[in-house]
């Protein structure tokens, strides 16, 4: 991955050296609609065991639909803003810099303007707006609530070394890819693609099977609008190098639904699933990778074939 010419975002807010990382700081627990408290995030937890489900599949999902309600939150930590300077920080930052050029340029091509969302890089625990506190054992997740993306890297480690979705420097594509289905949350969020889902799965009951099944579609199209940012990050930029996209499709397949839940139960509950299946995950995003357009990512059409 050719990372030279990447320009750097300046919308990262530096969490890592804070008091609230690691375990310290306040909660803020979500009052009302919209947000999932602590509570919620352990009772989560908890079914995912049962199911099988790794439960950040559960917690981060629900968390990104629900953070659109009123909520009374303490007031979230403010960390070092702007671009960091320690070699993983700078990553970071020409990764959502490249993200924030292309969707500034595909949304100005249909008369819109793109608002750029915030990163935040944490250690182990920050106050979020979504469901109280980001924790490092749920993931990456985006909050439409307060437009933000809370990411503890060391969630890299993982895919390369638990979930074995990458091997070596092809791993930076990986985490690449990672940023970039975040910030496809936050375009479907412009869209208001999170709103008429959110809207549609309370209609359906919350989290049920059908309900499920639209989480599904979401996160399909976050992986797509993650290729068309490869696509276009290429064209511009010559970022692909040989064996990164590879290692994106091998990490696509390590953080299915199916085989997730084969290696945590040994078995696979479809109706479960929330985030799609390994063979989906990787068609999606090659959708976006080689077409390069937004009409190659509706996973909601009713000719969809997920």
């Amino acid at each position: 991955m050719r990372l030279d010419d990447l320009p750097q975002s300046e919308n990262i807010e530096d969490r890592r050296g804070d008091g609230s990382s690691g375990g310290g700081g306040g909660f803020g627990f979500p009052m009302g609609r919209g947000g999932l408290g602590i509570g919620t995030i352990a009772i989560l937890g908890i079914i995912g065991y049962a199911l099988g489900i790794d439960p950040r599949l559960l917690i981060g999902g629900a968390e990104m639909l629900s953070g659109g309600g009123q909520q009374q939150t303490r007031s979230q930590p403010s960390g070092k803003t702007g671009t960091p300077s320690d070699e993983m920080g700078k990553f970071v930052a020409r990764v959502l810099g490249s993200t924030e050029v292309q969707w500034k340029d595909i949304f100005q091509k249909t008369g819109q303007n793109y608002r750029a969302p915030t990163l935040v890089m944490y250690r182990g625990s920050t106050d979020a707006r979504c469901g109280g506190q980001a924790q490092s054992a749920m993931g990456p997740f985006y909050c439409p609530s307060d437009e933000k993306i809370y990411l503890d890297t060391s969630f890299f480690r993982e895919i390369e070394t638990r979930f074995r979705g990458c091997e070596g420097k092809a791993c930076q594509f990986s985490q690449a890819y990672v940023i970039a289905h975040e910030v496809g949350h936050h375009v479907q969020k412009l869209q208001r693609v999170l709103a008429r889902v959110n809207a549609a799965q309370q209609a359906a009951g919350g989290r049920t099977p059908e309900a499920n099944r639209m989480q599904v579609r979401v996160e399909l199209q976050a992986d797509c609008l993650a290729g068309i940012w490869a696509n276009k990050s290429d064209e511009r930029w010559h970022l692909l190098q040989p064996g990164d996209v590879e290692a994106a499709l091998r990490t696509a397949a390590a953080i299915g639904d199916d085989t997730l839940q084969r290696r945590a139960q040994g078995k696979v509950v479809p109706d479960s699933f929330t985030h799609g299946t390994s063979e989906q995950r990787q068609r999606w995003f090659s959708n976006g990778l080689k077409q390069g357009s937004e009409e190659a990512c509706n996973t909601f059409a009713p000719t969809a074939q997920l």
